[in-house]
């Protein structure tokens, strides 16, 4: 990696050229192909940003599930209880019907409890990757940033993730941590916005 004065970059510029998507975003570069179970909560890089860019099922690749409420979400809890949903920024991607059936057996971070929502608007807002500090600042890079597209800071992220922001959102189903397990911190890949 090259940090200049205007963004960070691969320092193989035909890397470089080859992760930076239509935006001019900066995208980690992952080899292989994604195998085994999907862990909804952290996707391999490659497959969570094309089922989020086409809105297709994090589980199985086919459309999101669809009906006159929205498209179809499964999401870990928040560490604290929420009353709405409205404007929840997440890099999960949607799911279809079998596997939202499936899927909380699957994924641990589900297992902890989980909300299913209908969702009329899901915009893509930003990345979530690694925010690296602009030349001649203090500090280290910072994992796990969440950057949206409208930020100065985006030309300094490596993105591994795409983020959503979910609005005109509906409760369908609500599943709680079992007693012993109580409520989970809320996963990386989910933070809520404040309004």
């Amino acid at each position: 990696m090259v940090i200049t004065a205007s963004e960070v970059a691969y320092a193989d510029p035909v890397h470089d050229a080859l992760a930076r998507d239509v935006d001019g975003v900066l995208w980690e570069l992952c080899g292989g192909t994604a195998t085994g179970r999907p862990d909804y909560a952290e996707l391999h890089p490659g497959r969570q940003r094309e089922t989020m860019e086409n809105l297709r099922c994090a589980g199985c690749n086919e459309p999101a599930a669809r009906d006159g409420g929205g498209m179809l979400w499964l999401l870990p809890l928040l560490d604290a209880v929420t009353t709405s949903w409205e404007g929840v920024r997440t890099a999960i991607p949607p799911v279809c019907e079998a596997c939202a059936e499936k899927s909380p057996r699957l994924c641990p971070e589900l297992r902890g409890g989980h909300v299913q929502l209908r969702v009329r608007e899901a915009e893509l807002v930003g990345v979530r990757g690694t925010l690296h500090p602009r030349l001649c600042e203090p500090g280290v890079p910072e994992a796990g940033a969440v950057v949206g597209y409208d930020s100065p800071d985006l030309s300094f992220v490596v993105a591994r993730h795409a983020v959503r922001e979910l609005r005109r959102t509906t409760v369908v189903s609500f599943t709680a941590a079992a007693p012993s397990q109580g409520l989970r911190r809320c996963v990386p890949a989910l933070r809520a916005v404040a309004r």
